[in-house]
């Protein structure tokens, strides 16, 4: 892939007054391109043509050059070429899994490096991207929690993961060719690196770009968004998003989830199962997923299973059983296999799907919890992590 300029603009904001150089229109919602265009001289009569033409360019054909966009005058694209960019971040690298997962080391502006994940699989295609550099939080079992936030990423450089794979995978329509509805990328996961709750607005913005239908045309059934449990974000992630939900479950009590993941000493496990009952999107046909990390003797024995059962009473839900997947330094081990088989069990007869998530990329460290930047070079030893967390 050839390498692209940086981004030059936090697209979040929407430009009253164009400022200096020039502004990426990628990752801008359309009310937001149509105001950038109408600021950059467009008159408002034509402006929603134009920002109709120029985003089936960008989000359905994948063109990003304004001198290949032919259904706009030739001095209208020059005017575009002048004013504007199309930059969406940079593969830095890219490691393939004996599996066939792709790991792709990101660059984004500033230098800043996330990472992105392709999963092939016989039915569909999962990308699993991130939505900060780091992570705010410190969950003790997840390699990208180890890494301090940095910033969180913008709109564009989180659609701009989508659009980078669908460049990596050749998979962009030509103009003009009849649809095919075969999709290698048919699925998206906000599980990479990240909270994304954390970082509202520009996940949502970018998820609304992804499903609109004249661009990428990815359903939102097709969208997961999983967070750790941001409670007050999560009634809006129906209402202004609307794709499916998981949450990083990984603990039946407080006293454990709190080692887990930290953000249960803020909304502890109550706070959040309360929540999850008003989902406004909570129905059989559009079950909660529950991803819970199988931790030897921490948190797989057949109590914490039945308690799990007990405790997720009256959500419709599915559970995720995830073999932990290691990293160098972690403080856990992974559940045996016929451990995690029982936890299934109970769960499954208390008649809740309990898939076993087959873990997918280990020999690239791409798989679910090892995602960390490469240029993050602080590397902590087991015991740390243990002493941080208190479960030494």
């Amino acid at each position: 892939m050839t390498a692209t300029a940086p981004i030059t603009q936090d697209v979040q904001t929407i430009p009253r007054k164009l400022p200096s150089g020039p502004v990426n229109l990628i990752g801008l919602t359309r009310d937001a391109l149509r105001e950038t265009l109408i600021a950059a001289g467009t008159p408002e009569r034509q402006a929603k043509m134009r920002v109709g033409q120029i985003w089936q360019w960008i989000y359905q054909w994948g063109v990003r050059d304004f001198n290949a966009m032919t259904n706009l005058s030739k001095t209208y694209r020059a005017e575009l070429a002048e004013r504007f960019v199309l930059d969406i971040p940079e593969i830095v690298s890219k490691q393939v899994s004996a599996d066939g997962t792709r790991k792709y080391l990101v660059r984004i502006a500033g230098g800043h490096e996330v990472e992105t994940v392709y999963i092939p699989e016989a039915d569909r295609g999962t990308l699993c991207i991130s939505s900060q550099v780091g992570c705010t939080l410190t969950c003790s079992f997840c390699h990208t929690g180890t890494q301090k936030l940095v910033r969180n990423l913008t709109s564009a450089e989180i659609i701009g993961q989508v659009m980078l794979a669908r460049d990596d995978l050749g998979e962009w329509p030509e103009p003009g060719a009849p649809k095919n509805e075969t999709r290698l990328l048919s699925n998206v996961v906000l599980m990479g690196m990240g909270e994304p709750l954390y970082n509202f607005d520009a996940v949502r913005d970018a998820m609304k770009i992804a499903m609109d239908p004249e661009g990428i045309q990815l359903s939102r059934r097709r969208i997961t968004l999983s967070t750790s449990g941001v409670v007050p974000e999560i009634a809006k992630t129906a209402e202004e998003i609307g794709c499916q939900l998981a949450i990083s479950f990984h603990a039946t009590t407080d006293d454990v989830r709190d080692k887990l993941v930290p953000i249960n000493k803020k909304w502890n496990l109550e706070t959040l199962l309360n929540a999850l009952r008003d989902y406004p999107k909570a129905s059989n046909s559009e079950r909660i997923t529950f991803e819970y990390v199988m931790l030897k003797g921490v948190n797989d024995s057949d109590e914490d299973a039945r308690r799990l059962v007990r405790l997720i009473k009256g959500i419709p839900a599915k559970i995720n059983l995830i073999p932990f997947n290691e990293w160098p330094g972690a403080p856990y081990e992974r559940s045996d296999w016929e451990r995690i088989e029982s936890f299934a069990d109970i769960v499954y007869k208390a008649g809740y799907a309990s898939p076993i998530r087959t873990p997918r990329g280990e020999d690239i460290m791409a798989a679910c919890g090892q995602l960390k930047s490469a240029t993050e070079r602080a590397r902590k030893s087991r015991a740390q992590i243990a002493a941080e967390t208190g479960t030494g």
